[in-house]
């Protein structure tokens, strides 16, 4: 089950602006997206090893009827690997991760983008949970990896994400339980009215931006899986990087 997000009586409605659930109309309201309004986004970087088991997933559980976008920089196999699939492959020269999801959340015309990573430790089979919560209401759905204690995570990295996520609750002034996660959906038009600008930090960026903006958030717990293949992040500079940007992000959002 969501978590609802966040506690109410933490949640600072702000709205600069921005347009959310209740702005939509009374037809829009009323229709319930289906998978064939979905699609599933990612940017790979020489994931052979997962790809398949990812994109296989996908078309499993949405019977096929999701759209699947890699955005790629592989010098392996993972895009042949990927279109063999039925994934539409979009390659670019390797420019970080912040880069290749960037492109990926603007490719789809679809309303609904779901963000996974290509490493096969999220959780495709909870896909409808996210979809039911895009259809009650949420502007955003936000996987939690850290809920079910993510056993998976190697222990420095879950210390440094509840680091992650105390950070951004005080500076946002809302608690929030997972800031880096991967798996999360969005309706379109939230990723369409925001300027993305961090590489390494885009994950937390995806959450924060949205969340101080008004837009209705909600946590979803999920199962995090060990990955398939070799990591590519530094825990120690990425980290420091993810940390700066989190406090970047929160700072130019709180006096926007």
């Amino acid at each position: 089950m969501s978590q609802g997000a966040f506690e109410a009586d933490s949640i600072e409605t702000r709205t600069n602006g921005a347009a959310t659930a209740e702005d939509t109309t009374d037809e829009e309201s009323a229709a319930e997206f289906t998978f064939d309004d979905v699609s599933v986004v990612m940017g790979t970087y020489n994931e052979e090893a997962a790809i398949e088991k990812v994109v296989s997933d996908i078309n499993e559980i949405t019977d096929g009827k999701a759209e699947v976008v890699c955005v790629d920089g592989s010098s392996d196999r993972t895009p042949e690997i990927a279109r063999e699939h039925g994934a539409r492959v979009i390659e670019q020269e390797p420019q970080g991760y912040g880069v290749a999801v960037s492109a990926a959340i603007s490719a789809p015309d679809r309303p609904v983008v779901v963000t996974t990573d290509c490493d096969d430790t999220y959780p495709m089979e909870q896909l409808p949970e996210f979809l039911e919560e895009i259809n009650n209401g949420a502007d955003v759905v936000s996987g939690d990896r850290l809920y079910h204690g993510a056993a998976a995570m190697p222990g420095f990295n879950r210390f440094g994400n509840q680091a992650f996520a105390a950070i951004a609750s005080v500076l946002m002034g809302t608690r929030v339980h997972d800031t880096t996660t991967g798996m999360r959906a969005y309706r379109k038009e939230v990723i369409e009215s925001i300027e993305w600008t961090e590489n390494t930090g885009l994950s937390a960026e995806l959450l924060i931006r949205p969340l101080m903006r008004g837009y209705e958030i909600r946590e979803e717990p999920i199962a995090y899986r060990e990955r398939a293949g070799e990591t590519k992040l530094d825990p120690i500079q990425g980290g420091a990087a993810i940390a700066k940007s989190i406090v970047k992000v929160c700072l130019e959002e709180r006096f926007r």
